[in-house]
């Protein structure tokens, strides 16, 4: 038969059953059903080895089985590995264990047809392995976690309260018994509910404030339980309460819906990015927080009358967690790499930094979510997307504009504003360049202005569109209110068509106009939806330098948009900024890698990447004097979690790079390529020969010793599997 289904199923049972037994992290939800499924998986491998070297007929049925096990346990390795503590318990359950039940359905039914074929030829002791593996299947009984909060959502959506003995169990199974783990998950959620409603995922958004509400039923159980309920016995006013974290209010302030909250925990849940009210989920109109000296005295006179010292009320009621993290580091935002500007620049989207995470499920297996991989830096501001800042408050000169709701963010130009963000987070931190003093740039613009530049793009004359297309590209570049209106004004279509334009400069100033204008979340929807795509790929194509930058660095930007990332690894775009990776200036290198980094992160793109050549020219970029060793790493770790990348790797000669990149590179290079080696060795006893003759085990313990955490366990578990390796050898030659 052919067995390419059955060869990668076991390729990625033998990547799940890695990923599991090196897990360190006991946090995660669902870890023991993981933890389950991979002994149940350890099982069924030998067993599929077995298909394999016997070469059983073809059966289409089997084949279809394997390719259906092999997606879902791939989707599931990448939850774990994409998982991390600052992400919402109950979303990890909801997305996890449907595909560990699906998993093991798959298994059973795979066990039964291999079962039925091995009777009928009487292979009796490979059908008792199989009969075995059913039973053991069968037996399985994964937490019933699912369950409970599926039947608690259910009753939701009948207008009724979910039962307290359901939500009980949820509390005990999720560990959400203390304020610190219920500022925690309200916290996971709303940025959970952020990135879905900017990526206008509405399915997922819906279900998300579906468990918003059930945080709510949470919270009305988890006061009325025993600890909670009163202090000394006397029991706490519900008003005294943060409704954020449950806590007896010490320092109450004021947030601009009216809404009253705990200082501490309202300052954690603005220091996320989160500019919503937390209990009415309105956009706070500012983030001032004002204290409310009523409920303070009335707390203070109500632990005067009762005896109670507040600092022991806090400590008596945060006492009650059985596990409590903190909640992490005050300003999460993604931070942006920074390259030498093209001329005067745009803002260039290159986000080469960001990565999905391989081979661990913790939070530092991220490849360089927060640190930028280039050490050029121009005379840049950074500044956050309109969607992700604070919520707009200045003037406006025009009437029509001043209660737009495309205002929906205030623009930031400090580079102080630029921090590091962790895993969980989506904020994209885009880069704008400077102008010079007089270029008029952050002048507000005005509607009839503005409309008059629309016309004269459409116009006979290649100045006058010239001219319109560089106006409009300097408006965009730093004004906030500008983009807005350049949006309203029914832009988009007339820029896009000048992207065919036969004159290059026209093309260049069409193309950065768009660039600038996507820093607005709803424009660049618009964009995406106006047809950008083909465009985009013909500048990619037929632009001047410049031009084929800022196409590059826009579609990085459309494929921050979940659908178009989808839609962009589909087109001829792929094909297209692997030429520009491998033929273009330094900058447009850079601007390419970091799209087709982020194109990566949606699995089925990383295939198309290897097959437009991409590995190629990244191999040849881990050369230091490129300056783009860790962009080509980073990017080179994503293809390295499918069978075709690691080939790719080897047959190009990567590996030398990649000890040379342990060795000598930057701290996150070094756990990047750690990263890879690991996967590689993993995949083919061959590529694990072809490290250690590298050299490879001096700098790997190294390594160990004085990396990152991440970069330690990854050398660690590749030195452990050199070890395996060798103690294997050793015993397959006594024997």
């Amino acid at each position: 038969m052919d067995t390419k289904y059955v060869k990668c199923l076991i390729n990625s049972i033998s990547r799940f059953i890695h990923l599991v037994s090196c897990c360190a992290l006991k946090t995660m939800p669902t870890l023991k059903d993981y933890r389950n499924i991979a002994s149940l998986l350890k099982l069924l491998k030998p067993i599929l080895d077995n298909v394999v070297d016997t070469k059983i007929s073809s059966d289409e049925e089997l084949c279809k089985e394997c390719e259906e096990l092999d997606i879902t346990v791939n989707e599931a390795r990448e939850v774990m590995e994409n998982w991390s503590p600052k992400m919402s318990k109950l979303c990890t359950v909801l997305q996890s264990q449907p595909l560990l039940v699906k998993i093991q359905d798959s298994a059973l039914n795979i066990c039964y047809i291999l079962c039925k074929f091995l009777e009928s030829s009487q292979c009796t002791s490979s059908a008792s392995e199989v009969r075995h593996c059913i039973k053991e299947l069968q037996g399985l009984k994964l937490d019933i976690v699912l369950e409970q909060i599926e039947e608690a959502l259910k009753t939701q959506r009948e207008g009724q309260i979910p039962h307290t003995e359901n939500l009980t169990k949820i509390i005990e199974s999720l560990s959400l018994m203390s304020s610190q783990e219920l500022l925690e998950e309200s916290i996971a959620l709303e940025k959970e509910r952020k990135k879905l409603e900017t990526n206008k995922m509405s399915e997922g958004l819906d279900k998300v404030n579906q468990v918003f509400d059930l945080i709510s039923h949470i919270r009305d159980c988890i006061v009325k339980l025993e600890s909670f309920r009163s202090i000394s016995g006397i029991p706490i006013p519900r008003y005294f309460r943060c409704p954020l974290s449950l806590e007896l209010m010490s320092d109450p302030v004021i947030v601009a819906t009216g809404q009253t909250y705990e200082h501490s925990s309202i300052q954690k849940w603005l220091d996320q990015g989160l500019i919503s009210c937390p209990g009415t989920r309105q956009i706070l109109s500012h983030t001032n927080l004002i204290p409310n000296y009523t409920v303070k005295a009335m707390i203070a006179n109500w632990c005067t009358e009762n005896k109670i010292e507040l600092s022991k009320c806090a400590n008596n009621i945060t006492s009650t967690s059985r596990s409590s993290v903190e909640v992490g580091n005050s300003s999460e935002k993604q931070r942006n790499d920074v390259s030498a500007g093209h001329g005067e620049g745009e803002s260039n989207l290159c986000q080469s930094g960001d990565s999905e995470k391989l081979s661990s499920p913790e939070q530092s297996y991220v490849h360089s979510r927060s640190e930028s991989a280039s050490s050029t830096v121009s005379s840049i501001d950074y500044l956050p997307t309109e969607s992700n800042a604070s919520h707009f408050s200045g003037p406006a000169s025009d009437r029509n504009l001043r209660h737009s709701p495309w205002l929906s963010g205030r623009q930031y130009h400090s580079s102080s504003d630029m921090a590091e963000m962790a895993a969980g987070g989506n904020h994209s931190y885009i880069r704008a360049y400077s102008l010079p003093s007089d270029s008029g740039s952050n002048d507000l613009t005005t509607i009839s202005h503005v409309q008059q530049l629309v016309k004269d793009l459409k116009s006979p004359s290649n100045e006058v569109q010239t001219n319109a297309a560089a106006e409009l590209r300097f408006l965009a570049k730093h004004n906030v209110e500008n983009r807005i209106i350049i949006g309203q004004c029914e832009a988009i279509g007339p820029l896009l068509l000048l992207l065919h334009s036969d004159v290059k400069e026209t093309q260049e100033h069409a193309v950065s106009a768009l660039l600038n204008l996507s820093i607005n979340e709803r424009i660049k929807a618009m964009i995406g939806e106006a047809g950008a795509l083909e465009p985009l790929i013909h500048v990619l194509r037929t632009g001047n330098a410049g031009a084929k930058e800022n196409a590059a660095a826009a579609l990085f930007s459309l494929s921050l948009l979940e659908e178009y990332r989808v839609k962009i690894g589909r087109s001829a775009a792929v094909k297209s900024l692997v030429v520009l990776l491998g033929t273009g200036t330094l900058r447009g290198k850079k601007d390419a890698a970091t799209a087709l980094f982020n194109l990566s992160i949606f699995h089925e793109n990383k295939a198309r990447i290897v097959q437009a050549g991409a590995v190629k020219y990244l191999v040849q970029l881990m050369d230091p004097s490129t300056e783009m060793v860790d962009k080509a790493v980073a990017l080179l770790a994503n293809l390295s979690t499918i069978a075709e990348g690691c080939l790719a790797i080897a047959r190009e000669g990567g590996i030398p790079s990649l000890v040379e990149v342990v060795e000598t590179g930057s701290k996150r290079g070094k756990e990047n390529a750690a990263s890879i080696l690991l996967q590689l060795c993993i995949g083919s006893p061959k590529y694990c020969r072809l490290v250690l003759q590298e050299g490879a085990v001096p700098p790997l313990v190294a390594l160990s010793q004085s990396g990152t955490p991440r970069a330690k366990e990854k050398a660690q578990q590749l030195l452990s599997h050199f070890r395996n390796q060798r103690e294997g050898a050793m015993g397959r030659k006594k024997s």
